[in-house]
């Protein structure tokens, strides 16, 4: 009975140490440990990195290992690493023999695997228990991973002073270089260093650590791992002095993966030969900006094919302490601009309700209290619309967001990708297209790569379609250039659809441009918010935009959308060739005499037949507020027709039906009024204002009164001297 007892008793001991020794290994050796965010550019470079939030710098574990540190290592470390198990009992024995023989501990006897299980345990005491511990798991640990595995395990977490911690870490911070490019005098060094970082590192007994290397190369050369040559060179090595610092090539690119993929090796698809480009460019034109306020200065390069950046600067000159440098301006939401015009017009020609010479208003007008202004101050009267875009003239913009809908836009926004409108569309109102909501320039720039993409690929997006998409990049190519090249004359000279903006109080200047191959966007300002007076897209972001396409290499973009730098037309069974009026820009109507045929879309059958031409005689006739500024500007227009139409001779230029207007006081506190504002066709004719049923005043050839209404809801009415009248409501707020 007795033996029996025995018997069950060591059968259930030896039952529970093989289940302990089967699950006595962590599925995770090393699961509480933080990593530093590491990024990459699309070959492998460090674009930067940062520290993990432990204080170390600890580079994500690495799968690999290379080979000249893996020879050093094994040969310094652990000689029969390739053949034991985990554990090598001669090692061992020997390590025990020495001890007791010099009356101290000079040597451990520990294999690979066995320090690797001591990093992983860093609280657990250093006595002969934790040995036996560790010489157990090291065996369990063989028998689930392989040699090579076990050496990367290493290699990522060992030691090598200091807070550096891992192979490629130190790699980096003592040699500035990933392991891969090490030396093997660089590798013996590194592999030396683990066994007693805390005393023997580049900053402390470097006789010692000299020494040990030295002596690592020697075995590594009589083993004929290394000849003679490199040998000699090895020992010919100085040895490094300090840390490094770690490359800064894209600071805020880092910073923003730091936040989203913090503890990861991020790989990009920067190119680092043009982000260093890129970074002179900037910083160039940056210390030019300085001297005149302009204190930053950010770009991005994107390249249409991947849709993903391949030059990323979130500001100039990031390194140099200046205040402010560190806003990454690409991903702030900053007042857009006219950068949105585009995508409208675009829109617009998609749905067929406008062409892309489609005449304007470009008139005074007041919206809800919402009185936009051209950037000149001047005033056309009409303007075909694909060069009111070119001009990014502010009232016709308007007009053509009236025309296809605030809250249509705001979602075609939200809809191509912009994520900084956080109101509502009637928060935002008609202000929307000239710079009233707030964008990021990276995202900005990524819809203008995405449309030339769409336009050669035929993909899915919001706006998708190529006659118009055609229509649009031509306009934007036609824009004038800010170091006045004629595209004409210099052929070596990139194509680019480009398009600028500069938002109120001259707080902004943006420049976005767009070819087959890129899109570049460019911000200068100051990203405390403050204005330069003179700061402009054209003439401040516009120059670096260029200097940017021009630095960038063509990747021979050659299929059937586009080639030879631009893109190419699209096919006749892509729209409509239609006639459109030469004078309007509409569809020709019955009494138009001059007409262009253009391919458009096809949703343009639906589009209006010109309204300006209304008699048998071809008489081209715009409404009289129109008609006052237009003739001003086109002399062939002005007393070319003597027949006009049956409308009435006479219109309101200001203000408008309806409008919601603020009547501002002196610095005295008087309230001066406003000026309103008739257009009548005849040159001599006199008019006759009636506020309300009460006479205000008469006027001769210029039609401008200025009147003082209280706050309510007015009439005002006029007549000509022929008996013409003509009404407006408004209400003075």
């Amino acid at each position: 009975m007795r033996r029996k007892r025995i018997k069950i008793t060591l059968a259930v001991t030896g039952a529970i140490l093989l289940v302990w020794y089967l699950f006595c290994l962590p599925s995770k050796l090393f699961p509480d440990d933080v990593y530093s965010t590491v990024v990459l550019d699309r070959n492998g470079q460090m674009l930067g990195a940062r520290i993990a939030s432990d204080g170390q710098w600890r580079f994500p574990e690495s799968d690999s290992v290379p080979y000249k540190f893996a020879v050093a290592l094994i040969e310094f470390e652990d000689q029969y690493f390739t053949q034991h198990k985990g554990v090598n009992l001669f090692s061992l024995l020997r390590a025990v023999y020495g001890n007791i023989k010099s009356g101290k501990i000079t040597s451990g006897g520990s294999t690979i695997t066995m320090q690797l299980i001591r990093i992983s345990r860093p609280k657990a005491p250093r006595n002969l228990k934790e040995k036996l511990i560790e010489a157990i798991l090291a065996c369990r640990l063989e028998e689930t991973k392989s040699k090579q595995e076990i050496l990367a395990l290493y290699a990522s977490h060992a030691p090598f002073g200091g807070n550096v911690v891992g192979l490629e870490a130190a790699a980096w911070r003592y040699f500035g270089r990933p392991a891969t490019e090490l030396s093997w005098a660089e590798a013996a060094t590194l592999a030396v260093l683990p066994n007693s970082p805390a005393n023997v590192h580049p900053g402390k007994n470097r006789e010692l650590l000299l020494a040990k290397r030295n002596r690592l190369l020697k075995k590594l050369h009589d083993k004929g791992c290394i000849d003679a040559e490199d040998y000699s060179l090895a020992l010919d090595e100085r040895l490094v002095i300090n840390p490094r610092p770690l490359p800064q090539v894209a600071p805020h690119l880092v910073d923003a993966y730091n936040k989203t993929n913090k503890g990861e090796t991020v790989h990009t698809n920067i190119d680092i030969d043009l982000q260093e480009r890129l970074n002179q460019i900037v910083n160039s034109w940056n210390k030019d900006f300085a001297m005149r306020g302009i204190n930053d200065l950010a770009a991005i390069v994107i390249d249409v094919r991947s849709g993903q950046p391949v030059a990323y600067c979130g500001n100039a000159a990031a390194g140099n302490g200046r205040e402010g440098a560190m806003v990454n301006i690409l991903e702030s939401p900053r007042s857009t601009g006219s950068t949105l015009k585009p995508f409208l017009y675009s829109a617009l020609l998609q749905e067929g309700t406008m062409l892309p010479g489609t005449l304007m208003a470009d008139l005074p007008v007041n919206i809800g209290g919402f009185s936009p202004k051209n950037f000149d101050l001047e005033y056309r009267g009409a303007v075909p619309a694909d060069q009111a875009l070119a001009r990014s003239l502010n009232v016709p913009a308007v007009n053509m967001l009236r025309n296809y809908g605030i809250p249509k836009f705001y979602q075609l926004l939200k809809d191509c990708g912009m994520t900084t409108l956080t109101r509502s569309a009637d928060d935002y109102g008609l202000s929307i297209i000239l710079g009233g909501a707030e964008g990021k320039l990276a995202e900005i720039t990524r819809i203008y790569a995405t449309l030339s993409r769409v336009y050669q690929t035929g993909e899915e997006f919001p706006i998708n379609d190529r006659v118009a998409l055609w229509h649009t990049f031509e306009t934007l190519k036609g824009l004038g250039r800010p170091d006045e090249i004629d595209l004409r004359l210099v052929r070596s000279v990139r194509k680019v659809a480009w398009k600028t903006g500069t938002s109120w109080g001259f707080r902004d200047a943006w420049a976005v441009g767009v070819n087959p191959d890129y899109a570049v966007g460019v911000w200068a300002g100051n990203a405390d918010g403050s204005g330069v007076p003179g700061l402009t897209g054209a003439m401040t972001a516009g120059p670096v935009l260029f200097d940017i396409f021009n630095m960038l290499p063509s990747l021979g973009t050659e299929n059937e959308y586009a080639g030879g730098g631009w893109f190419l037309p699209p096919m006749r069974n892509e729209g409509i060739e239609a006639e459109v009026c030469h004078d309007s820009g509409f569809l020709k109507g019955p009494y138009c005499s001059q007409v262009d045929t253009l391919l458009l879309p096809k949703s343009a059958e639906a589009s209006r037949a010109c309204p300006y031409h209304k008699t048998a005689d071809g008489a081209f006739v715009l409404p009289p507020a129109m008609e006052w500024y237009y003739k001003q500007r086109h002399p062939e227009y002005a007393g070319a027709h003597a027949k006009r139409a049956s409308d009435s001779p006479m219109e309101f230029i200001y203000p408008e039906n309806g409008a919601r207007i603020h009547i501002p006081r002196q610095l005295s506190g008087d309230i001066e009024g406003i000026v309103f504002n008739l257009a009548h066709r005849s040159g001599n004719a006199t008019v006759w204002w009636h506020l309300d049923g009460s006479y205000v005043g008469q006027t001769t050839d210029i039609h401008q009164l200025l009147l003082a209404p209280s706050p309510g809801k007015h009439n005002l009415t006029v007549v000509d001297n022929n008996g013409n009248t003509k009404t407006v409501s408004f209400t003075i707020i």
